[in-house]
């Protein structure tokens, strides 16, 4: 049942009061306006704080800057004579004394005349003696089929048209905005190219990002990173272009579900927050990054309102790509915390979201000790995946090096000898291998000189890598990922063993 028929439901069952939360005043008035001509032309009036009464000529201006009068206008209309009447911005007066008293009385008389009030304001503020009589009924953003409607009454308006696919490229990357903003967009793209294209889609992501900026909870990170720049990993990249297709309308035509996320475990600088950045690039959807500390506030009950207001930013941006940082460092030793329980809650709010969500929310969470985590976090469910993402083989440190060399070295690169600088770094990760070719370069420019081969691996000569240093956290995480609990994102098999072996028997023999 859309909004519409929910609100024509609530009307001819005769509740009193209804709470529309909305910043979308237009679009709400007009669907109130369809209902109240479809239930029989019941009258429509409006009163803000500034105008007072509009809809009624004989009483225009009725209650300007005066809540309480507002409400005494119903007493005004004849008792039989169906009427609605829509308070805009009235969660302001409602903690009123006069205001309250008032409401509660109307109560009494409303149930015996076919009228109601409906509210309108951005979020949901009742008193508690309030919260009885009056029912909630949330206004959801644009669905992809009124985006598109609107866009293509636009485009008829200047006699243009789109190619499908375009046409559903822009929808898709408008989900999540209200009409308003998208008519903003469309109204700065028109002014400067004079008409609509693929491109546009960068507009519309740029109104993403200022969303976002606003609330100070999630942070919009522009998807540069592309599969291509991630070397190894050939199992979770496999996993990925399965699923390319999985958010289109043709993968819910076909029956498939939205896919609901990955949780990424292994050590530092192997490529996982690398990944949660490229998987958005290759699905063409925004991505949005959540450091869990931003939930969590100094007042009581603020931090479960963050994680909803977190939760409903994000559903609302959908289709999209959430990457959660770092979720071991949030919430391991739950029990332990002293916080009287805040930690607890916000973590079964997310948990519980991540179970029931049923929006095109892509959620990429990532974990550098995943023993820690709680288990109810790990069963199936919350996650289509959990990868594990180890050191990389030798095989995987060559596509790593050629990967940073071939960025910093389009043209010369291949002067590098790639083979020789991955044996010679067996535990080195793949930011490992980046730095020791920065300090490579460091050594040659200061030198005046292009940077070599030896200079990388004098580089990594210097460096003690991570997998030495934390050698107890790295065995630790390779035993939990041997118990089968989760997938390999590398490709660990006998062949790729046997080449590895190959090459450190032939640099070996060459060293010697």
């Amino acid at each position: 049942m859309d909004f519409a028929q929910e609100l024509g439901l609530l009307i001819r069952a005769r509740y009193p009061f209804i709470y529309v939360p909305t910043v979308e005043e237009e679009r709400v008035e007009g669907v109130v306006a369809r209902v109240a001509k479809d239930l029989g032309q019941w009258g429509v009036y409006y009163w803000d704080f500034v105008e007072g009464i509009q809809g009624n000529p004989n009483d225009q201006g009725f209650a300007r800057r005066n809540p309480l009068q507002a409400l005494e206008f119903l007493e005004k209309l004849p008792p039989q004579a169906p009427a609605l009447l829509v308070l805009r911005d009235y969660s302001r007066f409602l903690e009123d004394v006069a205001v309250g008293r008032k409401i509660r009385n109307l109560n009494r008389m409303l149930k015996a005349q076919p009228k109601s009030v409906i509210f309108l304001a951005p979020e949901v503020r009742l008193p508690l003696e309030l919260q009885e009589i009056v029912t909630v009924l949330p206004f959801g953003l644009p669905t992809a089929a009124e985006l598109r409607q609107e866009l293509q009454g636009i485009l008829q308006g200047l006699n243009q048209s789109l190619p499908p696919q375009v046409l559903e490229e822009l929808v898709r990357s408008c989900q999540g905005l209200s009409l308003e903003r998208m008519q903003r967009v469309v109204g700065r793209a028109l002014a400067l190219r004079g008409t609509l294209t693929a491109e546009d889609v960068d507009l519309v992501l740029a109104e993403k990002r200022q969303i976002i900026q606003q609330t100070g909870i999630l942070e919009f990170c522009p998807p540069t990173v592309t599969l291509a720049d991630i070397g190894g990993l050939d199992n979770l990249k496999l996993w990925l272009q399965r699923r390319q297709g999985a958010f289109s309308q043709a993968a819910r035509d076909y029956g498939l579900p939205y896919p609901r996320g990955l949780l990424l475990a292994g050590l530092q600088g192997t490529g996982k927050s690398l990944t949660a950045k490229a998987i958005a690039h290759f699905w063409h959807l925004p991505l949005l990054r959540l450091d869990v500390g931003r939930l969590f506030a100094g007042l009581v009950g603020e931090s479960e309102s963050r994680t909803r207001q977190m939760i409903q930013l994000t559903e609302a941006l959908a289709p999209c790509v959430l990457w959660i940082d770092e979720i071991d460092k949030a919430f391991s030793a739950l029990d332990s915390r002293g916080d009287s329980g805040t930690t607890n809650r916000v973590f079964g709010t997310i948990l519980t979201w991540l179970a029931e969500k049923n929006s095109p929310v892509f959620v990429v969470a990532t974990a550098n000790q995943i023993h820690l985590l709680p288990p109810e976090l790990l069963r199936k469910g919350r996650f289509d995946e959990i990868f594990f993402v180890g050191l990389p083989t030798w095989e995987e440190r060559q596509s790593i090096l050629q990967v940073h060399l071939s960025r910093l070295r389009p043209h010369t690169w291949t002067h590098y000898d790639l083979a020789r600088l991955a044996w010679e770094t067996p535990d080195f990760s793949g930011a490992e291998l980046e730095q020791a070719i920065i300090e490579a370069m460091h050594t040659g420019f200061s030198q005046g000189r292009e940077f070599t081969t030896d200079d990388i691996l004098e580089a990594a000569s210097q460096m003690v890598p991570l997998a030495r240093t934390a050698q107890e956290q790295v065995q630790l995480l390779q035993q939990w990922a041997s118990t089968g609990k989760v997938r390999f994102a590398s490709r660990h098999t006998s062949l790729s063993r046997r080449i590895e072996r190959m090459g450190e028997q032939h640099y070996g023999e060459s060293s010697a």
